[in-house]
């Protein structure tokens, strides 16, 4: 991870301040629901195929948002040109009620340097892959109030639910029940508030740091019973009651030792994150297979531009908001073409409370 330029943005700083004001009084759009959301399976992939029918029962899709693909191979990128054909078959098949989408298989992730989800929801940037480390496109999605992203912007959020994990405390081989054990974590987040906690680490990675002048203040917002803490530490240990972990670290340690809560959003800052199935960094699948519901990576090298990456504050102020899991950490990334939104879209632990 290349340091970068951290450029200046007074639109941003005025963000972060509206974002910090705001978290005791969060809007009051509804989140995402199951009849926005379609959901697109590859039929050549077994486990798309059954986790897909999963989720659709689970969460009451309409069969009528079920967008058949074929992708031979799962291969982990993909060209231009195939991913293009790919885009083009699954919008002829939305109709303009549906305002996000879901992929369900584990790969492909990219779309050369590019994340398929970036590129479907905002068009395949071939520019920033001339070079990775350059200022990406900003999303006209970043922190927006919007609740029909579609229908206010002409973007439909997306996000790859994977097909096989390793399921929360198990030694066991990645397997489908990991992929269904996510989906009633998400599922589980709309039951009921509980006590939790968001954890922000400052660690000694100095490069990966970038974002941390982003961190929500310590204290306590009552009214979700949520606490916010900043720690100076390298990773998390023991705790049992994480809502949101955010750090900066090529490898996030002790994972095994901390519990999440249902709904919960973890993701560290680093190159590689969203190489799913990459050996060179942490994968972003260790979160969601830690007992996160919803995480992100960037599959490219990026430098550390924090705009890359989620902003604490925007993703925190967006879902105690009531935004779903897709809604908030598609708001808090101002240039997310390199970076892959994963987990379990509808998660929604703070909706109409």
């Amino acid at each position: 991870m290349r340091p970068s330029f951290r450029a200046s943005c007074l639109s941003l700083v005025s963000t972060l301040a509206c974002a910090l004001g705001a978290l005791h009084a969060p809007d009051a759009a509804a989140a995402l629901k199951p009849a926005q959301l379609a959901i697109v399976i590859n039929d050549d992939d077994p486990d798309s195929v059954a986790i897909g029918e999963y989720y659709r029962k689970r969460r009451d899709i309409p069969a009528a948002n079920v967008v058949h693909v074929r992708i031979p191979g799962k291969p982990r990128s993909i060209g231009a040109a195939q991913f293009r054909l790919l885009k083009e078959e699954i919008d002829s098949k939305l109709g303009p009620g549906i305002q996000a989408v879901l992929m369900v298989w584990t790969a492909p992730y990219a779309v050369e340097c590019n994340s398929i989800t970036a590129a479907y929801t905002l068009g395949f940037d071939g520019s920033q892959c001339a070079k990775t480390c350059a200022a990406g496109q900003p999303s006209p999605y970043f922190n927006s109030k919007s609740a029909r992203p579609y229908s206010e912007h002409g973007l439909r959020p997306s996000m790859l639910l994977p097909t096989s994990l390793q399921a929360a405390g198990s030694q066991a081989a990645p397997s489908r029940q990991g992929a269904k054990d996510l989906v009633d974590r998400g599922i589980a987040a709309g039951f009921r508030t509980v006590p939790a906690t968001a954890y922000y680490l400052v660690t000694t990675d100095k490069a990966r740091n970038s974002r941390a002048g982003f961190f929500p203040p310590p204290g306590r917002v009552a009214a979700r019973r949520l606490a916010i803490k900043q720690l100076q530490a390298d990773a998390l240990e023991g705790v049992q009651d994480v809502l949101v972990y955010q750090t900066g670290m090529a490898q996030v340690a002790k994972l095994e030792t901390i519990g999440f809560v249902p709904g919960a959003l973890a993701d560290h800052l680093t190159s590689l994150g969203g190489d799913l199935l990459g050996s060179s960094q942490m994968s972003s699948l260790r979160w969601l297979e830690a007992g996160a519901t919803a995480s992100y990576g960037t599959v490219s090298e990026p430098c550390n531009h924090w705009q890359k990456f989620p902003n604490p504050s925007v993703l925190l102020r967006r879902y105690l908001g009531g935004d779903s899991a897709i809604e908030a950490y598609w708001k808090s990334v101002a240039w997310p073409a390199q970076g892959l939104f994963i987990g379990e879209p509808l998660a929604a632990p703070y909706r109409g409370r």
